[in-house]
């Protein structure tokens, strides 16, 4: 049986390009990346968006909370790790390797960010003061994507190319777990409240679940040609994704019960999603709204 969920959506921005990455800030707003503007958006729910210009064309991508109450981003075409704070205050620090296409970022439980390098192959590290540590992959071409904390204390992260999941421990030390599914092409990955990480594979239009030993399970989605994107922890208990190729969000149980939901407009385009200061999941849609997805 399929649950009832309402769907609202907030228009963010115009004509320039929709978001694209958000994340609940610790001020009660939501912050979103706009990365073909240029922009770093905020929104507080009942409220009107405002936003932060960057440089037009640096790509601003995936936005995490900091350990420093800060909210920090990747810019893809910069190369560049930024930072801003809750005031609207930015600083942007440049990266050891060029043209590394930092993608991924997410707070360790070392008080640093970690983030990814889709380009260089590599996962990095950055201090709050903007020292950063870069770790080469054992696997040549991996694109590694997101990335998120785990509860064994490691970070973990897809890798889209290499068809499999990475963890790196704070003292740099990588394991590779390949997936049963050739051409799964993870993507999104989220810890979740059984202990395990969870991810979406875009290319074989599955949710993954790995276990802190790496035990892997997939469970096939209604639709296999949906491309699930993004996913995060709900606060019922459920992992919720975006597909982005079926206009839809769905939600999965830690027994791997799926649901599913068409959003309200066509062509929306659906990205990140994340879980709001007021308690529901929000998503980034491509046509230029944040999408509100509370049950009914």
């Amino acid at each position: 049986m399929t649950s009832a969920v309402s769907i609202e959506q907030h228009t963010v921005t115009d004509e320039s390009g929709g978001p694209y990455a958000l994340t609940s800030g610790p001020d009660g707003a939501l912050w979103f990346t706009v990365v073909h503007g240029g922009r770093i958006g905020r929104l507080v729910p009942g409220e009107e968006p405002t936003s932060h210009q960057l440089d037009p064309d640096s790509g601003p991508t995936i936005i995490a909370p900091g350990p420093d109450g800060a909210l920090w981003f990747t810019e893809y075409k910069a190369h560049r790790i930024g930072r801003i704070t809750t005031g609207g205050e930015i600083t942007g620090f440049g990266l050891p390797t060029p043209d590394a296409g930092p993608y991924g970022i997410a707070a360790g439980p070392d008080g640093a960010l970690w983030f990814t390098e889709t380009a260089a192959n590599r996962i990095g590290r950055i201090t709050g003061d903007g020292r950063v540590r870069e770790f080469e992959l054992p696997v040549d071409g991996a694109f590694p994507s997101a990335i998120t904390a785990g509860a064994d204390g490691g970070m973990w992260f897809t890798m889209n190319m290499a068809n499999a999941i990475g963890r790196i421990g704070v003292d740099g030390a990588v394991a590779v777990h390949r997936l049963p599914t050739e051409g799964a092409a993870p993507v999104g990955i989220a810890a979740a409240p059984d202990g395990a990480v969870w991810f979406v594979e875009i290319g074989a239009g599955q949710v993954g679940r790995i276990t802190p030993d790496g035990g892997i399970a997939e469970f096939p989605l209604p639709d296999r040609a949906a491309r699930p994107h993004a996913i995060t922890s709900g606060a019922d208990g459920r992992l919720w994704f975006t597909e982005w190729g079926a206009n839809r969000v769905g939600s999965i149980t830690v027994d791997g019960e799926i649901e599913v939901h068409d959003l309200s407009a066509a062509g929306s385009e659906p990205h990140g999603i994340a879980l709001g200061p007021d308690g529901a999941l929000w998503t980034a849609l491509e046509t230029g709204a944040l999408a509100r997805v509370s049950p009914r």
